[in-house]
C-alpha cells in the first residue's frame, strides 16, 4: 500500500502536514510520499492519493481539477474539489441558510454602505490578490475590482469584520467528518495593502496558535458539512469563521481542498488523520 501526497513544485518535500503525516503513517505500515501534482507521474501506481499543500493551481484551476478527474482514487473526491476551489460555493451555502460573510459578487462599483471591505478574486489561496480598503481609498479600489474583471476573473467584495482585529479568525479542523481540533489566525490585511500575485497556501497567514472551539462556532461549523455536495466522503475540512458584528460566527470560507490542518497545534491529530486515512485504503 502506497499514498501519494499530492503537493506543488514550490514544496516538493510537502507541507509540515504532510511530514507529519508520513511519519504517522509509518508505524501502521504505510508508505506514503510527497508527488508534485503535474508532474509527469503514472498515479495509478498509488492506491490513494490525498491533496494536501497543491498551493500553485489557482490560475490553472482547470488543469488542476481535470488532473482530479482523472486520478484513479482522490481524496477529496474530485467532485468536491471542483465545487470547492471556485468560492461561488458560499452562495450555495449562503442559499441554505448557513451564516456566510455578506458577499457581492462581480459589483459595479465599491461600496458606499460598508466603511471598510475587502476585494479578492473566487478562485484565489493564502489572501493571493486580496486588499482591504476604506475611506478615501475608492480609486485605488476600483482600480483592484477593474483589474479582476479585465482579467476575466470573478470578484468579491466583503464588508472588513472588525473582529478579525481582536478575536481573530478560527479554523475548525475536521477528521472524518469528526471535529479533531481549532486553530486561531491573526490579522493579515492592513488598509489599503493587499497581498499581490500567488501566494503559496498559508504561508501568507498570520500567526496561528492552538484555539478552543465554542459551541457555537461547532453548530455553523457542523452544519456548513452537512450542506456540501457529496460530503459524507470528505476525509478532511477546515471551516473557517469569524465573528460577526452581533458576536456570532460567520463562515469565511469552507476549505476542502488543500487547507493547511494546523495538525502541530492537535495533540494526536496527525495520528487521527493517520488511521482515517489507512481505513479508507480497507
Amino acid at each position: 500500500m502506497t499514498i501519494a501526497f499530492a503537493t506543488c513544485s514550490s514544496l516538493p518535500d510537502g507541507s509540515d502536514d504532510v511530514q507529519a503525516l508520513i511519519g504517522a503513517l509509518a508505524p501502521l505500515g504505510v508508505a506514503a510520499e510527497p508527488v508534485v501534482w503535474d508532474a509527469a507521474v503514472d498515479w495509478s501506481r498509488y492506491n490513494l492519493v490525498v491533496i494536501r499543500s497543491t498551493w500553485d493551481y489557482t490560475e490553472r484551476r482547470d488543469e488542476f481539477t481535470a488532473w482530479a478527474d482523472a486520478l484513479p482514487r482522490v481524496l477529496n473526491p474530485a467532485g468536491i474539489i471542483r465545487w470547492n476551489t471556485d468560492k461561488r460555493y458560499l452562495r450555495d451555502l449562503a442559499a441554505a441558510g448557513l451564516p456566510v460573510v455578506p458577499t457581492r459578487w462581480d459589483p459595479a462599483d465599491v461600496p458606499a454602505d460598508w466603511p471598510e471591505y475587502v476585494i479578492k478574486p473566487a478562485v484565489s489561496i493564502g489572501s493571493g490578490d486580496t486588499a482591504r480598503w476604506g475611506p478615501g481609498e475608492e480609486e485605488r479600489a476600483r482600480a483592484h475590482l477593474r483589474s479582476l474583471r479585465d482579467a476575466g476573473r470573478t470578484a468579491m467584495v466583503q464588508p472588513y469584520l472588525s473582529a478579525v482585529d481582536t478575536a481573530g479568525e478560527t479554523a475548525l479542523v475536521y477528521c472524518d467528518g469528526e471535529f479533531s481540533h481549532a486553530g486561531r489566525k491573526a490579522q493579515i490585511l492592513t488598509a489599503g495593502a493587499g497581498i499581490e500575485g500567488p501566494v503559496r497556501g498559508d504561508t501568507a497567514r498570520g500567526q496561528v496558535t492552538a484555539a478552543t472551539a465554542t459551541e457555537a462556532e461547532l453548530d455553523v461549523a457542523s452544519r456548513a458539512l452537512a450542506a456540501v455536495p457529496g460530503g459524507e466522503d470528505l476525509l478532511y475540512a477546515r471551516v473557517d469563521l469569524i465573528p460577526g458584528p452581533d458576536g456570532a460566527p460567520l463562515i469565511v470560507e469552507l476549505e476542502l481542498t488543500e487547507p493547511n490542518l494546523y495538525l502541530q497545534h492537535g495533540p494526536g491529530s496527525a495520528e487521527r488523520f493517520a488511521k482515517a486515512i489507512t481505513a479508507r485504503l480497507c
